[in-house]
């Protein structure tokens, strides 16, 4: 099986055709590996798979992991179920920049999201690559924070989804991590921006007042568009992302249409 990968843009994104995610052998998925390491972000149209061929999809990279605060699906704890609009009485999206569970110890190396329910129009996902980010930082800029380290915290998310007689066991189980602001990446040894709006709390070493300041210019940074891709979901799209190399953010101007998506998470390492 030969891959035809079209490029998204200059230097990163790419959609991916010839291959089938039911029946991927180990050729295919070392192919697939190194376009994902070389593109971060890829798109894989016309997939026709089940919940299951999802799932084993996601273990030919690594261990899926299982995500305490977000719903899922009865059966399959590896599915992460993100739902909005239509009936469903949700209006949450995720609309803020971000790379996956930075909050854990050691947050995923990648996520493969599919498009369950996908509106007419709107619902769209964007990319930043956070390593095209942080070389166009200003030189000031990676001189305040090419050293620092960063806290992230669940709790500033999901913190309302925790029962309050929980709350102790929760933040035992997963407290506040501390990862550099500029993260290496550990495959191609490429340097981005790691901090985020949602679940970033503090930049260590700094006050108050320079934190937020710093966090937002980090943030803008990542929202330049110059450094971003845009996918139009389609019905059978799966995007499959690195979260050590990119962030994204979902649209939310596709409400009050619905808009059902399901993904697994490929388990990561500490970053540094």
């Amino acid at each position: 099986m030969t891959l035809e990968i079209n490029p998204l843009n200059g230097y990163f994104g790419a959609e991916v055709s010839g291959v089938d995610m039911a029946d991927v052998d180990d050729s295919t998925r070392d192919e697939l590996r190194k376009a994902w390491l070389d593109h971060k972000v890829l798109v894989l149209r016309d997939q026709h798979v089940s919940i299951e061929e999802h799932i084993a999809f996601g273990r030919l990279f690594g261990d899926l992991e299982i995500h305490p605060f977000t719903e899922g699906i009865d059966g399959y704890p590896e599915i992460v179920k993100l739902e909005a609009g239509g009936d469903s009485g949700k209006t949450f999206v995720a609309a803020g920049w971000h790379s996956d569970v930075t909050w854990r110890a050691e947050p995923s190396m990648g996520s493969i999201l599919r498009g369950r329910v996908v509106p007419e129009v709107g619902g769209d996902t964007c990319f930043a690559d956070a390593t095209a980010a942080y070389e166009r930082m200003p030189q000031d800029l990676k001189d305040l924070v090419d050293d620092a380290y960063a806290i992230h915290d669940y709790a500033r998310v999901f913190a309302s989804r925790v029962a309050p007689d929980e709350q102790e066991e929760i933040r035992a189980k997963y407290p506040p991590q501390r990862h550099p602001v500029i993260r290496t990446h550990p495959e191609t040894g490429a340097r981005g921006i790691y901090t985020n709006v949602g679940f970033t709390s503090h930049i260590e070493d700094m006050t108050e007042e320079d934190s937020t300041r710093t966090l937002r210019r980090l943030e803008r940074q990542i929202m330049d568009p110059s450094v971003q891709i845009r996918v139009r979901w389609r019905p059978n799209t799966f995007v499959m992302w690195d979260n050590r190399a990119v962030q994204h953010a979902a649209t939310t101007d596709f409400l009050p249409a619905h808009r059902i998506m399901e993904r697994v998470t490929v388990i990561g390492d500490r970053p540094y």
